[in-house]
């Protein structure tokens, strides 16, 4: 890969569209996500589609220590302006971030007075909305849009996998059209849109993962995080691990590094990696996975391997 070919792509010299760049073209700066839970929850765990939620989500193991739903929206970006402060000293500007469950189920009222809630913080230039894709309907998207013109929003879908099959037994009570349809909404009104997708899920061979990419590709995204599959303790995903573990693929880390960078050549080079992989502290983890191997060093090493076979983001893409 040479060095020209990356520069015309990104105006960087990496092998991938990085979150970072993107967020210094835009803001010019380091922007930090300040995660906040507003107690919502989801079609799947309020018994409305079911009960019990996804069968590999813990929302906690992601959740930091100030993230905590009885505490209010300002009390949160307060101590995690202070909490992010000390972690990332450079970061002054800061995006709230709707984390745990589905931060769009809720009335159109009750939206527009949380998201205002956090917008009215000095400290706060923009949102991030995590949900599913069947919690979103026309009037909220398109309320969300007309928000998108004065400030920072991404609308993140929890995608997780393109196949119907998968989805059910996941638990996830929606359908792979349901999030085509949300995505291809949210982008005709401008929304930047996110997606978020886990690798290794029962029944997903290697070669089904990598052909999302394709399908991936053509919804119109801005961003994707990926994430290998984690099991948690506590979890009905471990039971099913437990009793069909040869539907799974749990990725040691040098085959996850080659499988994502496979992934990354097929996949369109305008869609911003926000993320390779998720970390967990150890006591959520029902299983050792990679150890504890911090995400920087995930990506150092990911970025340094494309280096080695002389290959970048979109290589394959057509």
């Amino acid at each position: 890969m040479s060095k020209e070919k990356t520069e015309y792509i990104w105006g960087t010299h990496r092998p991938y569209n990085a979150y970072s760049n993107y967020f210094k073209k835009i803001f010019g700066s380091r922007i930090q996500k300040l995660s906040i839970d507003a107690g919502f929850t989801c079609p799947n765990r309020d018994g409305t589609l079911g009960i019990g939620g996804c069968s590999f989500c813990d929302n906690d193991a992601f959740n930091p220590s100030y993230c905590q739903p009885h505490k209010s929206i300002t009390q949160q970006i307060e101590e995690g302006v202070e909490f992010h402060r000390q972690r990332y000293p450079k970061a002054n500007q800061y995006l709230a971030y709707f984390q745990p469950h589905s931060n769009t189920y809720a009335s159109l009222d009750k939206l527009k007075k949380i998201y205002s809630q956090a917008l009215s913080n000095e400290n706060i230039i923009g949102l991030v909305i995590g949900t599913r894709p069947d919690c979103v309907d026309e009037e909220k998207l398109d309320y969300i849009a007309e928000l998108s013109k004065n400030h920072y929003i991404m609308l993140e879908f929890g995608i997780e996998s393109c196949y119907d099959k998968t989805l059910e037994r996941i638990n996830r009570g929606h359908s792979f059209s349901q999030t085509k349809w949300a995505i291809t909404q949210s982008v005709e009104r401008g929304i930047k849109t996110g997606g978020h997708i886990i690798f290794g899920l029962p029944g997903e061979t290697t070669t089904m993962m990598l052909e999302q990419s394709n399908i991936l590709s053509s919804l119109g995204l801005t961003s994707l995080k990926f994430h290998q599959l984690q099991l948690f303790k506590n979890t009905s995903i471990l039971k099913d691990y437990e009793q069909n573990p040869l539907d799974f693929k749990l990725f040691p880390f040098e085959e996850y590094k080659e499988f994502i960078i496979d992934f990354l050549e097929k996949l369109d080079p305008n869609i911003v990696i926000e993320r390779f992989s998720g970390e967990v502290p150890p006591r959520y983890r029902a299983h050792e996975g990679w150890g504890n191997i911090r995400n920087e060093e995930v990506v150092a090493l990911i970025e340094k391997r494309m280096i080695e076979r002389n290959t970048y983001q979109g290589r394959l893409y057509k």
